[in-house]
Formats: structure tokens, C-alpha cells, sequence
């Protein structure tokens, strides 16, 4: 969700009532309710003109697309108690939870990434790479980030070589998570793990983790490090987007974000954003860039970074098409 978006979440939550509302979240992923949650609680006084214009654009939405899908769990107790208060929130997290089962994996994926970390850190390495290829990327990657160098190293050097999870893996997983699947001799492997998992995953690491992880992976099997890195998708990938694609991403990142990112490219890659910039919005951001003093690669990595991510999500909801780092020196 972009940020205009939860916000007029946010709203339509309010509006609702708790009912309704109880309803709607019940299809939200850990990652929407956390969003909205934080969005309700800093939501004050709405105008009646805002109110209005929500209620219709959702009227709109709706009749294009009424179909939702996804899951919930335990985690949305903490957020809305948050974001209503306890006694507010009561009836409705009763209402969303229900008779819900949040054990194994589908518990994990409503954790916050440090609590999972703790869960799973002493685990086997190749116990933890199979449950990470259960969750969101997003989330994997943030788990990955609370290990140590040395098992993040091993666990996606593992998720690289792991081909498929047999029943007895996930029995194991089942012992270890309280019920992650249930144990099942018909159960058939399931392709999960590989080198585009990893590359997934990868594309939310940080630059200094990820190079660790690469620096591993090349000495382990060079061959194999060359294809999980013609998987991931670089910030010089984006000049495979075609322009209507640009032009959507253009309205969701901040034109400070994108001059920081845009110091570490080639003209091509600039000229791509630019053609899709209104004249004026062009001319001032090429006199911005020029204007702007060295700055430091890892600024510039963390900024593509957080662009790419915005990429990916943009991919995600199928509001773009995809196509087809070190030290902190200055560019």
C-alpha cells in the first residue's frame, strides 16, 4: 500500500465501525494491519469532504474489484490494541480473531522479525533456511538481519542449494514451530527454496550484509553466486520498465530520495526518469543534481535500496511490469 492508500485505509477503518471493520481485516496480511494499525492511532479529527471522497473512490474501487484474499493472526491483537485502545479494540480483536488456529508458520509470519530471530536462532541452519523460505521476502530478510554474519552467511547459503522440502522436513518443522504443516506421507515436495529465493531475499538485505553474503556464496560455488545475482534486480534494472511504469513509480518516492539515488547512475538511467518528469520538474531536478555536492556511496545504495523496494511492491500489486555496493567512497 502506498501512503496515500493507508491513509485512506486508515479512514475507511474509522468509518466502518468495528463490525465492518473486524470483516475487512480479517483478509489483510501482518504487514497491511501493521501499517493501517499505526496509521489509525496518529489519525485525528476528518473533514467531512475527506471522509466523502474516500467513501466514493472505495465505491469506485469496488465495483471494478470485489475479490480479497489473504490471512490474520495473532499479531493484529498488538496493533489495534495500539492503534484503538485497549478497551476499543476488545470487541473488534475478538471479532477478528475468532476462531482462528495461529500455530507453526502462519504464527511466524505475524511476529515481529527480532521475536522470530530469537525463536529460531539456535536452530539448525537448514531448519532456519526452510522456514524462511515459508515467509514473505520482506520478512525473511528482516529476520536475516538479527543473525550473526557467520550464520546469515550459512542460512542463505542454504536457501540457495535447497531444492524442495520433503514431508520429513516439515515434520521437523512441525516439532520445532508447534504445527507448522502437518506431517503427511502423501504430502508431495514442495518447490520452495532455490536461487530465486535467495535472490528475493537478497534484494532487501543491506549493502554491507548483502556483499558479506555474496563474498560467501562466490567462495562456495561461483557458479552458483553468478545466477542468484542475475536473478536479483538492480537499481540499473529499472531501465527495462517501460514509461507508464516509470511515470507510477515517479509518484511514489520523494524527489530528495530519488537525486541521492540517481548520483550513483549513467546518464541513460537519468534521462529514462527525466523524459517521464514534466519539463519543468526535469530542469529543476537536473539542476538539483548538478548543484548537489559528493555524496557517499552507501547514502546513495541506501536510497536505490529503498526505491527498489517501492519497485518491487509496485510489481507486486501489478501496478508495473518488470523487465527482461562496499565501501563508503564518494561519486
Amino acid at each position: 500500500m502506498s501512503e496515500i492508500g493507508v491513509q485512506k485505509g486508515a479512514v475507511l477503518m474509522l468509518a466502518l465501525g468495528e463490525d465492518e471493520a473486524a470483516e475487512v481485516m480479517k483478509y489483510l496480511g501482518p504487514r497491511e494491519v501493521q501499517k493501517l494499525g499505526a496509521a489509525m492511532s496518529a489519525m485525528r479529527a476528518v473533514p467531512s469532504d475527506e471522509l466523502e471522497k474516500v467513501l466514493e473512490d472505495f465505491r469506485t474501487e469496488t465495483e471494478q474489484n470485489t475479490s480479497l484474499g489473504v490471512d490474520s493472526e495473532e499479531y493484529i491483537r498488538s496493533v489495534l490494541t495500539k492503534a484503538l485502545g485497549d478497551d476499543k479494540a476488545a470487541s473488534l480483536i475478538s471479532r477478528i480473531l475468532g476462531t482462528r488456529d495461529a500455530s507453526g508458520i502462519e504464527s511466524l509470519k505475524w511476529m515481529d522479525s527480532q521475536s522470530v530471530a530469537e525463536l529460531i536462532r539456535n536452530e539448525h541452519p537448514q531448519i532456519i533456511a526452510t522456514i524462511l523460505v515459508h515467509l514473505e521476502r520482506y520478512h525473511a530478510c528482516e529476520i536475516l538481519d538479527h543473525f550473526s554474519e557467520r550464520l546469515r552467511n550459512d542460512v542463505v547459503l542454504r536457501i540457495a542449494t535447497l531444492d524442495g522440502v520433503q514431508p520429513q522436513a516439515l515434520r521437523e518443522l512441525n516439532e520445532v514451530l508447534t504445527k507448522l504443516l502437518t506431517g503427511n506421507e502423501s504430502l508431495k515436495k514442495k518447490p520452495m527454496g532455490g536461487v530465486r529465493a535467495a535472490a528475493e531475499i537478497l534484494n532487501f538485505l543491506s549493502g554491507e550484509n548483502e556483499s558479506s553474503v555474496m563474498a560467501n556464496l562466490k567462495n562456495y560455488d561461483p557458479d552458483m553466486a553468478q545466477k542468484i545475482m542475475d536473478e536479483m534486480f538492480v537499481f540499473e534494472n529499472i531501465m527495462d520498465i517501460d514509461d507508464r511504469g516509470i511515470q507510477v513509480l515517479l509518484r511514489e518516492i520523494q524527489s530528495e530520495s530519488l537525486i541521492v539515488a540517481l548520483k550513483g547512475v549513467g546518464n541513460d538511467l537519468r534521462e529514462k526518469f527525466f523524459k517521464n518528469m514534466s519539463q519543468r520538474a526535469a530542469e529543476m531536478m537536473r539542476e538539483d543534481l548538478e548543484s548537489k555536492g559528493p555524496v557517499r556511496l552507501s547514502e546513495v545504495e541506501a536510497q536505490q535500496k529503498e526505491i527498489l523496494q517501492i519497485v518491487r511492491r509496485l510489481a507486486d500489486e501489478g501496478q508495473i511490469t518488470l523487465g527482461g555496493k562496499g565501501e563508503d567512497t564518494f561519486v
